[in-house]
């Protein structure tokens, strides 16, 4: 990706925060859920980050202000156009075609007869206006315009994997509707520690794009129409609007929409063998059980010396403005393609609600790669080999 001024920008911000902190790559890394050298990336500019969480986490986590943050979203929001229109392609032109004048058609055939004489006594009807068409240079004009619309819209465009929030509540009897005491976002496209994941694509190893960067996961999953193979991460980051009122979450629920045979597709792993510690508020759901819970795990801080383990924690948590919570969901199935979505339950200042965490607006998906052929990137050779370490044959 090119680095022009937005993306130096937003890079020399990043940095300023990681030297503020203090911590290294891989201390920040293991808080914000992402790799040492994907968080040295954001800071070099060799990447954007496809969602602002992610670096609104490291702005709470060194302790910036709501002014900085503020600055530091609009940052990333010229950085990421400034991406995006490095990767796209540029538009097919439409072509501009003129409408010809209207002309009176010449009559075929016999000519008819004389009509009737006309009535002296009777009064002359309005004569119509001739119809004419419209000036060729106003129907280009309007063609340029409508090129230049949709040019923009291209340029401009944002993805919609993540979705973030507010979102209105449920409105069953007895509980709040919009607006909701808190905010949420969601990251779907995450990779275990940063670099680990396997997607499921209907396509031949020939006809799929080499492994992308995990800030690009979401674009390149969206090409290529892939599922999520084996395991979907999930990322819910909650945040109150009020740094004293507190928000409670109470449950987190997973709620099953479809259930079908695995996808017989193709898996690709975006690398072989990789792993990193988890974030405590891990929660791990068997969708192969006949009711799924979010169950709660333990976690592992590896920022010392040695491996320490912490407790899992469950429900209830608290949330504020100036004291968010990250829940990591990791959604497993060995049997079945899966469409599932979340429903956490919250309280605050005596009423409750709902809220419905989905993919933007569609079910989250995860089928089981059992079986199927599995592919790694050989960066050397540039193409995509059999994973022998899988004893899958292509």
């Amino acid at each position: 990706m090119p680095k022009d001024a937005a993306v130096e920008e937003f890079a020399g911000l990043v940095r300023a925060l990681k030297a503020r902190d203090g911590r290294s790559y891989e201390a920040l890394g293991r808080r914000l859920s992402v790799s040492a050298s994907t968080l040295h990336r954001y800071c070099s500019g060799a990447t954007v980050p496809e969602e602002f969480a992610v670096v609104d986490r490291l702005a709470l986590l060194c302790g910036a202000d709501e002014e900085e943050r503020r600055a530091l979203e609009a940052a990333w929001t010229e950085a990421d156009h400034a991406r995006r229109r490095a990767a796209s392609p540029a538009p097919t032109p439409v072509p501009v075609v003129a409408a010809a004048p209207e002309s009176n058609p010449e009559p075929s055939g016999a000519e008819p007869g004389p009509g009737p004489a006309p009535d002296p006594s009777a009064p002359e009807a309005p004569r119509a206006r001739p119809r004419r068409g419209a000036p060729a240079p106003l129907l280009v004009a309007a063609a340029v315009a409508l090129v230049v619309l949709a040019l923009a819209a291209t340029l401009l465009g944002r993805p919609t994997r993540t979705t973030s929030a507010p979102a209105p509540a449920s409105t069953a009897p007895g509980r709040i509707a919009a607006p909701l005491p808190f905010t949420w976002s969601i990251g779907s496209q995450l990779w275990e520690g940063g670099c680990g994941h396997t997607y499921l694509v209907d396509r031949a190893p020939r006809a799929v794009a080499p492994p992308p960067v995990a800030a690009d996961s979401g674009a390149w999953a969206g090409t290529h129409d892939a599922v999520h193979g084996g395991e979907a991460l999930v990322r819910i980051t909650v945040q109150g609007r009020s740094p004293s009122d507190a928000v409670v979450l109470h449950a987190l629920h997973v709620r099953l929409v479809d259930r079908a045979a695995p996808l017989p597709w193709n898996a690709y792993r975006m690398d072989n063998g990789c792993g990193g510690a988890v974030t405590p508020r891990h929660f791990a759901v068997d969708l192969d059980r006949p009711r799924p819970l979010a169950r709660p795990v333990d976690g592992l801080d590896a920022s010392g010396a040695e491996v320490r383990k912490i407790p899992a924690v469950s429900f209830p948590y608290k949330v504020t403005s100036s004291d968010p919570e990250e829940l990591l969901v990791s959604a497993r199935t060995a049997g079945c393609d899966c469409r599932w979505y979340l429903e956490l339950e919250w309280s605050a200042g005596g009423g409750t609600g709902t809220v419905r965490i989905t993919d933007g607006g569609k079910p989250f998906r995860t089928s089981g790669t059992r079986g199927r052929p599995a592919y790694v990137h050989d960066s050397a050779e540039g193409h995509w080999i059999t994973d022998s370490d899988s004893g899958q044959t292509g």
